[in-house]
C-alpha cells in the first residue's frame, strides 16, 4: 500500500492498539516525524477528525496517515462527523501526497468504545462517497481488521 492509515491519539507519540502497532512496527523514524509536527504544526496535539502524514519508516509502505478518531460518547455528542471527518481528511492526505492505494483501520472502535457496527456505517458511507468522487484516482482501498467478527460486521453494513 501506499498509505497506512493510523488509529492515532492526539499526541502522536504512539499508544496501544493499531497506533502501538504502527509505531513499533514502523521503527523509530515515525516517532521523530510525529515529535516535529508536534513541536511545528501540533503543540497541542493533532485534533479529533484531522489527519497528517509521516514517512512510513520500515513499513511496507510510503507514509502513515496518523488521524484521531472521536472517543464514544454514548452517540449524541457529534461522534458520528468527528468519525466521518477522520476518514475524509485521510483520504485528503492520500491525495495532496499523491498516494493511490491506501489501508485502513477500524477508526475509535478499539479503547476508544466506538461500536464497530455503527462506526462501519459511517467509515463505509464517507469511504464509498470519497471514492467516488475521484473515480480514476484511488487503485485500491482496504479495510483491515482486528477480527472476523469485526469483517462480518462491516459485511453485513456493507
Amino acid at each position: 500500500m501506499d498509505a497506512v492509515v493510523n488509529a492515532a491519539n492526539p499526541s502522536l507519540l504512539g499508544g496501544g492498539g493499531v497506533d502501538g502497532a504502527i509505531h513499533r512496527r514502523g521503527g523509530p523514524s515515525i516517532l521523530r516525524a510525529c515529535v516535529r509536527l508536534r513541536e511545528e504544526r501540533y503543540p497541542e496535539g493533532l485534533p479529533r477528525g484531522g489527519a497528517v502524514a509521516t514517512v512510513a519508516g520500515d513499513l511496507p509502505a510510503r507514509g502513515v496517515i496518523h488521524t484521531v478518531g472521536p472517543i464514544w460518547a454514548g452517540g449524541g455528542a457529534g461522534e458520528a462527523g468527528v468519525l466521518a471527518s477522520a476518514y475524509r481528511s485521510s483520504v485528503a492526505v492520500a491525495v495532496e501526497n499523491g498516494w493511490r492505494s491506501i489501508a485502513f483501520p477500524s477508526i475509535s472502535t478499539g479503547v476508544y468504545g466506538y461500536p464497530t457496527e455503527e462506526a462501519a456505517r459511517v467509515a463505509l458511507e464517507t469511504l464509498v462517497s470519497e471514492i467516488l468522487a475521484r473515480p480514476a484516482w484511488f487503485s485500491e482501498v482496504r479495510v483491515v481488521l482486528f477480527s472476523a467478527e469485526d469483517l462480518a460486521t462491516y459485511a453485513a453494513v456493507l
